[in-house]
């Protein structure tokens, strides 16, 4: 292996290809996912009607337990945010990705969800169609399973894949090594790439913050396809990568320990996953991907259903077929005729509190008159602003960023920053990345703003 590997790509480039709803020159994304009546539960998921629910303090979200014979697992579950949580935040305390948690709340704003807004937690679900053993990663659902052996537990974690143009490969593979806090050798077609767009990156990155591999890399025998943590942890859920499998920080570490070198990696891409638990057959679909003929995989899953239905002589609802196809919100749904369907679930989804803290959760620091700050150059509404400013906290490395009231509009600044060069990267990175204008203002004008500030108060 030549030890080259293909490395992060900034999760906000792939971001602002699919969010229009700030009225900026931002193009974020829509990004930045169910349930069934009692009777089609498995048991473990059967709440009862005559008492109401209490809130669980925590629900599984990596560890599930699966019953031989079965291709389901998990649960699914809601939780209530506070003001000032992102659904990135609620995804990763919960083991789940961008994609997924978009995917299942549709409704709900990514960046500014509103105190006391109900989100789902996918956390059930279809185990891809591949052999229980090692390592097996279903691009469709950018998740990961590990299956570490009989009577354990099935892991299973977010992933960030392989962007368009730069996919993951498929098929079997191998962890030919393990390396903790790698060196980023930078393949020389990513250094070009990085060049034409004025953010020039040298031929080797050493350990630390600036590193996108992280601080743990599973090496896999397909030379330079790597398993890795990273220093965007937003981008989990997303395809965000030049071709290798990116993990959360804390889910990696996990991974690593687990994971002896000779592990099997098996890579697939299915959309449509069908499995069988409690009696009961659900579908769980996602939106295919570009490099998938979508109606022949379509016709290729009904095919498989019609085969089902006469061989085991059961009766599906067709029109529930069609629906989560045609929903793909990544949420296994009974199919049988009086399974109860989504919306029976979404009834029936366990309660979860709210921790009081939410893993990987950015913070701001005070204000501070005398520093420097990043402002962008516009002047926006309040939401819109709540909605850059998370954003720029969940850059990777962070972006503190909050929200400014001037008279009755708002602004968002960047900061504080101790120096001038360190304002000036952080202007160069908010241009670079979300292609904003921004204006930096430096100790006499930030101190201004705060007396401003006192005055209104």
């Amino acid at each position: 292996m030549t030890g080259k590997v293909i490395g992060g790509k900034g999760v906000f480039e792939t971001l602002m290809s699919a969010f229009s709803t700030i009225c900026l020159r931002l193009i974020v994304i829509v990004l930045l996912g169910f349930f069934l009546h009692a009777c089609a539960a498995p048991p473990k998921m059967r709440l009862s009607r005559a008492e109401p629910a209490r809130p669980e303090r925590a629900i599984e979200q990596h560890a599930f337990p699966a019953a031989k014979g079965d291709q389901v697992m998990g649960r699914l579950a809601v939780v209530r945010v506070q003001d000032g949580d992102a659904l990135p935040d609620i995804a990763r305390h919960f083991g789940l990705g961008h994609e997924s948690i978009n995917a299942a709340n549709p409704d709900v704003d990514v960046w500014a969800p509103g105190n006391g807004s109900r989100v789902l937690l996918p956390l059930m679900f279809v185990l891809p169609d591949a052999p229980r053993q090692g390592i097996v990663i279903n691009l469709a659902s950018m998740r990961l399973f590990h299956y570490g052996g009989k009577n354990r537990p099935v892991l299973t974690y977010p992933v960030g894949i392989g962007e368009e143009g730069r996919s993951t490969p498929m098929g079997a593979m191998f962890v030919e090594r393990k390396t903790v806090r790698p060196t980023w050798y930078v393949p020389a077609s990513i250094r070009r790439d990085h060049a034409q767009r004025g953010d020039p990156l040298p031929a080797e990155v050493p350990p630390g913050p600036d590193n996108p591999l992280g601080e743990y890399a599973l090496y896999l025998s397909r030379t330079s396809y790597v398993i890795h943590g990273t220093n965007k942890p937003y981008s989990i859920g997303l395809r965000a990568t030049n071709g290798c499998i990116r993990l959360y920080p804390e889910d990696v570490e996990k991974l690593y320990r687990a994971v002896p070198v000779k592990t099997s990696v098996y890579v697939v891409n299915q959309p449509y996953l069908v499995g069988r638990a409690g009696g009961m057959l659900y579908l769980e679909a996602h939106a295919p991907q570009e490099e998938l003929n979508a109606a022949d995989v379509k016709k290729k899953l009904y095919a498989r259903l019609k085969d089902i239905e006469k061989k085991e002589a059961l009766r599906l609802d067709w029109n529930r077929v069609e629906e989560t196809v045609t929903q793909a919100r990544g949420i296994p749904v009974p199919i049988l005729e009086g399974g109860g369907g989504r919306e029976g679930m979404i009834a029936n989804a366990v309660e979860v509190q709210r921790p009081a803290r939410l893993t990987g959760q950015p913070r701001v620091p005070p204000f501070k008159a005398g520093a420097w700050y990043v402002r962008a150059d516009e002047t926006i509404g309040e939401v819109n602003a709540r909605r850059l400013a998370a954003v720029l906290n969940h850059q990777g490395p962070q972006i503190p960023a909050r929200v400014v009231q001037k008279g009755d509009r708002y602004q968002v600044l960047a900061g504080p920053y101790s120096k001038k060069r360190a304002a000036e990267e952080a202007a160069r990175r908010i241009k670079s990345d979300l292609e904003i204008e921004v204006v930096i203002l430096g100790p006499a004008q930030s101190r201004d703003l705060a007396q401003q500030a006192a005055s209104r108060q």
